[in-house]
């Protein structure tokens, strides 16, 4: 048992990626942890037991009512076991309705990178108009600052402002300090930032894992077309998003075609015939507006630049620009409107590139989970794309499709270890296969059970949000270990059972009298199993929702999945395993004997 429970976590050490870096110190502390347990079993435990234990033919105490009881625990198993043998073939249609139960739980169970943290702050992202100033923007973050503050639970706030855009956050009070979670106080935050004029901001949470993100879905499309092609089909997905009502507001895209801008139009001729020098127009309007220094002076020891510009008031738009003078024939001032025209256009703000195509990326936060957000995104692109684009994620969302395609891999790596293990030990893979099937199935349904009722939109009020999680990064290593934890009460009962019917037993006789034996060793190790995962469902705090995920998954797994491997894997063991018995007595026959037929 210590070789199979160490050896599931071999798939999570050697894991890359983010699932890599956060569990790889786990496993090996784990793993190295199990085997000197089992080494200090083998040595030190017999040692300690023969000079601390008393041999006493009367039971007293404690001892003795916790004797009776599980002898009143295991005659009530034991005929419960019997009517089970009697209805094998409910046993094995019930075995195989959970399995099946199990594979359709997992499929539907809501699916996220991480659950989401109460990191004691809440950001928010700024959006301005294409031709706003720092002054107008301020004037809005201002308002932002002032709005954070009339919620009481915050304690500071931070802005980072500019003409494009801008970032702030709202930093809360400690968590003895106030009565409301992040995820109470930012509905409260974002409906009070919303109506602020001149801006428009949007209250977020941070992830709980780093992924180089401001948001947690973030959808890309990408392209050889041109971008405003890009951004066509971008909008026609922004809307039906919108309209899904998955999202807490339309998803942002970050392509967007409305800077203004304005050319100066040189007319050649007019140049010409004005005797003026194209050269010199130039830099007498960079001298004007360009901000490019010309020379330094010194004053007082030190050096300044020179920048020549006309007045900040004199250059507030394009039309003022036709004002500007520039030097003619014999020094004299000719008026830019005379030579040249302002020609008015609209431009992107920037030209984003993913993987060297053109790209334009939606962004947001939804209500549901992420995997359900990232599913409905891709179904809609699939039906408004046509040929030649192509779909990609940044930040948590990408992380999500890399990291959530390992899980399988590394849940089936686990199995398949183990499998080998304990076949290497019973020398037969029929016995493997009857430990893993009348075990993990059971077990993965019990903790698949804690993900099927997690509530999609965690906003909703519901009676299963205080005990149920999502299968995210933590649960599903929570799934892998309930594998090698699980897999030693078949291990218990199959061992036992082999050894009766090599002592002589029918197979029926040995797998019962093995599954009373083993009773209370099966559950010491997975009521131990369950109280010494039980404290981590009910964490609060900082990190709270992690510590829940594993904890949730393992106790529920382990506590379904003990009350069924106790009934399922004798029952299996009838249908499936080897008959030692008859195996043993060939073995030992003389060679040449010759097997008489009975009369």
């Amino acid at each position: 048992m210590t070789i199979t429970l160490a050896a599931v976590y071999a798939p999570i050490a050697f894991q890359g990626g983010l699932t890599g870096s956060l569990f790889r110190e786990f496993a090996l502390t784990l793993a190295g942890a199990v085997t000197i347990s089992g080494v200090v079993a083998l040595t030190l435990s017999p040692v300690m037991s023969a000079y601390l234990l008393r041999r006493s033919d009367e039971e007293k105490g404690f001892s003795a009512i916790v004797n009776r009881t599980f002898d009143r625990v295991k005659a009530a198993y034991g005929r419960a076991l019997e009517i089970t043998f009697r209805a094998r073939g409910a046993i094995y249609a019930a075995w195989v309705v959970i399995g099946v139960l199990a594979l359709l739980m997992f499929g539907q169970s809501p699916k996220e990178l991480a659950p989401a943290e109460d990191q004691g702050v809440v950001f928010g992202i700024v959006n301005t108009p294409s031709n706003s100033t720092l002054e107008q923007v301020t004037q809005s973050t201002r308002e932002i600052n002032k709005e954070a503050f009339t919620v009481p639970e915050t304690q500071f706030t931070f802005q980072i402002t500019l003409p494009t855009g801008g970032f702030w956050g709202a930093g809360l009070k400690p968590w003895d300090e106030r009565k409301r979670s992040a995820y109470q106080v930012l509905p409260e935050i974002a409906a009070k930032v919303a109506p602020i004029p001149g801006v428009q901001s949007f209250a977020i949470l941070p992830p709980a894992l780093p992924g180089g993100g401001s948001f947690p879905v973030e959808f890309v499309i990408a392209s050889t077309a041109e971008p405003s092609q890009i951004l066509g089909f971008a909008e026609q997905i922004q809307q039906r998003a919108a309209q899904s009502g998955m999202f807490a507001f339309p998803p942002i895209i970050d392509t967007k075609i409305d800077q203004p801008q304005s050319e100066i139009d040189i007319d050649r001729e007019k140049v010409a015939e004005l005797g003026l020098n194209l050269q010199t127009v130039a830099q007498d309007l960079g001298a004007a507006v360009g901000g490019n220094y010309v020379n330094r002076f010194s004053v007082a020891g030190r050096s300044y630049k020179v920048i020549p510009q006309v007045l900040r008031a004199e250059r507030m738009n394009p039309e003022q620009l036709q004002d500007i003078h520039v030097t003619g024939p014999n020094g004299q001032l000719v008026a830019l409107s005379t030579i040249a025209t302002i020609r008015d256009s609209v431009t992107p703000r920037a030209l984003n590139r993913f993987q060297q195509l053109n790209a334009v990326k939606l962004s947001g936060v939804a209500f549901r989970p992420l995997d359900e957000a990232l599913r409905y995104l891709e179904g809609q692109a699939a039906q408004v794309l046509p040929k030649g684009y192509a779909i990609d994620y940044t930040g948590e969302s990408r992380q999500l499709r890399t990291e959530g395609d390992k899980f399988l891999p590394a849940f089936m790596l686990a199995v398949v270890l183990i499998f080998l293990v304990l076949a290497a030990q019973f020398n037969s893979f029929r016995d493997p296969f009857v430990i893993l099937a009348g075990s993990v199935p059971l077990a993965m349904f019990g903790a698949l059970t804690m993900t099927f009722l997690k509530m999609p939109n965690p906003n909703i009020p519901f009676w299963t949000n205080g005990w149920t999680t999502t299968m995210n990064v933590y649960s599903q290593v929570g799934l892998v270990t309930l594998v090698g934890l699980i897999s030693k009460n078949g291990i218990l009962i199959v061992e036992f059972a082999n050894k009766l019917q090599e002592e002589g037993q029918s197979k029926l006789e040995a797998v019962k009298n093995a599954a009373v034996t083993r009773l209370r060793p099966v559950l010491m190790t997975s009521v131990a199993t369950v109280c010494g995962h039980f404290p981590l469902t009910l964490v609060t705090g900082p990190g709270a929702a992690a510590r829940n995920s594993i904890g949730l998954v393992l106790v529920a797994g382990m506590a379904i999945g003990t009350a069924f491997t106790l009934f399922f894997v004798p029952a299996i063991y009838l249908l499936l395993a080897r008959d030692h018995r008859a195996h043993e007595t060939t073995a030992q026959m003389p060679v040449g004997a010759a097997i008489e037929p009975a009369p």
